[in-house]
């Protein structure tokens, strides 16, 4: 009785790691369909913008974890900085998440934010 419990157990085990590991394999392939989806011979762009709708305390919190990362820089939405004007929190925010989003690889989780966030196709500096 016990050794069946314990085959069962085994069984169910790699059953588990192998749907894990499929799992995985489709969610890579569907995360990098859905950052640059490929639309004939062009890669589509893809960008991580704030929602509008976010609190002003969570655009700054987000300001702050973007522009704390390694490999982001933030001056460009210091007074005075390419990105300074509009000068409210959203684009800055905007700016700052994007930035952290393809410093960190362009996946969809880069761009959650607590679910402040949006991934968008059109570069919003054309909207």
């Amino acid at each position: 009785m016990e050794v069946t419990i314990t085959k069962t157990k085994l069984i169910l085990g790699i059953a588990f790691l192998l749907c894990f590991a499929a799992c995985t394999e489709s969610r890579n392939f569907s995360t990098e369909s859905y950052q640059e989806a490929n639309t004939g011979d062009e890669i589509q762009a893809t960008w991580c913008i704030a929602k509008p709708s976010t609190e002003d305390e969570k655009l700054r919190e987000n300001i702050e974890y973007s522009c704390g990362q390694s490999g982001v820089e933030c001056g460009t939405i210091q007074t005075g900085g390419s990105c300074f004007n509009p000068d409210n929190l959203v684009s800055h925010a905007s700016v700052s998440m994007n930035l952290f989003y393809r410093a960190a690889g362009k996946h969809s989780w880069n761009c959650h934010f607590s679910g402040t966030a949006l991934i968008v196709y059109q570069n919003p500096c054309n909207l």
